[in-house]
């Protein structure tokens, strides 16, 4: 059970996703590390990643999708949802160790990412082969395990039957939604796909989707929402998903790196196709300035990309107006979604702390 000694669940969400995780990963843990502690030490680096930090956002728009359709916010009931939500850390986990793995990222939440962590751990002790392979097998087995104690965590959360079965559509939806967005991310890379339709595919499936879509969707399935309430919190969470990627991606290119914890400037060197960068070559090649568009275009998975270069980019996306248009759409798209929130009646608290959330997702600065 939950320990809501601190208060009703409402009031301190992050709080009670925290302990949910920091307690079934330790469980997990000890199981490993008694079964195979060479396993276990691996398993700790999981855990410490999964715990080291995050907006815990997926859980937080599923509490607030069960509390919107009627579910109670404390009780039995309460602390099963409170558990079978936070069990989306784990899919997110598993998203940034491959996403990290793919992208060749080395910083995460400023701290090295696990494939780095484990290439470093095999270079330390000298063991034999690649450092570099042997930190990728790792992040793609924790990736794994990640994605697996996910289920695990929510079959066991204490669900009733009829509320397990009721929300395992989204749930299922959800994860190969998120694995079908980070296939379409890397094939609009290999492509070298520069069109917004592609970029916002991408936006759509691979973040929109599993961070506020399928999470509200989710929530009010557990609670037995009626289809025209998930219906409308279904179209708020996919346009405010995708203003959230928005935000991301002009944050990935101008955030302040102590804040975000990743350099300024890697979507550019991983080559990237956001619509940021869609916007600025199309707007580029309109106003006829080929050289600006080429210094765009040459940046684009250039991974030794230099800071000049990179502070040019950005001077450029800003120039030809791709900052402005992506702004505008990031307004849109939180216009249409509040909108779509406003045709159905909400359980309250829960219309005006998904108002906030609203702004909180798209007006972040980390």
């Amino acid at each position: 059970m939950i320990d809501n000694s601190i208060g009703p669940i409402d009031g301190a969400l992050a709080a009670h996703v925290e302990r949910a995780l920091a307690g079934y990963l330790a469980e997990r843990h000890a199981g490993m590390a008694e079964m195979a502690p060479s396993f276990g030490s691996a398993v700790e680096s999981l855990s410490a990643f999964v715990l080291s930090g995050g907006k815990r956002l997926r859980p937080t728009f599923a509490w607030w999708g069960w509390r919107g359709a009627g579910g109670a916010g404390d009780g039995e009931q309460a602390d099963a949802v409170l558990r079978a939500v936070s069990a989306l850390e784990l899919i997110q986990a598993c998203a940034l160790v491959h996403d990290d793995l793919m992208d060749a990222s080395a910083v995460r939440r400023g701290k090295p990412t696990v494939h780095v962590e484990f290439a470093a751990r095999h270079r330390e002790r000298g063991w034999q082969g690649s450092p570099e392979r042997f930190g990728a097998a790792a992040a793609v087995l924790l990736g794994d395990l990640a994605l697996a104690w996910a289920d695990d965590m929510y079959t066991g959360s204490g669900l009733t039957a009829d509320c397990y079965v009721a929300a395992l559509p989204p749930w299922q939806a959800m994860r190969a939604e998120m694995l079908a967005g980070q296939y379409l991310d890397v094939l609009t890379q290999a492509k070298g796909d520069e069109s917004a339709e592609a970029a916002l595919s991408v936006a759509r499936m691979k973040t929109a989707a599993y961070t506020v879509e399928r999470p509200l969707h989710m929530g009010a399935a557990l609670a037995g929402a009626p289809e025209p309430l998930v219906t409308a919190l279904r179209a708020f969470g996919a346009d405010i998903g995708v203003a959230f990627q928005l935000r991301d991606d002009l944050l990935g290119m101008y955030g302040d790196t102590d804040v975000t914890g990743k350099p300024a400037g890697d979507d550019l060197r991983e080559g990237k196709r956001t619509l940021l960068m869609s916007v600025g070559l199309r707007r580029a090649d309109a106003a006829g300035r080929a050289t600006e568009a080429r210094l765009l275009r040459t940046a684009l998975g250039n991974d030794s990309l230099d800071s000049a270069t990179v502070e040019r980019a950005r001077e450029i996306l800003v120039d030809v107006g791709a900052v402005a248009e992506v702004e505008a759409k990031i307004e849109q798209l939180t216009g249409t979604a509040l909108t779509a929130l406003r045709t159905v009646e909400l359980a309250e608290p829960a219309g005006a702390v998904l108002d906030g959330l609203a702004v909180t997702a798209t007006r972040r600065t980390s």
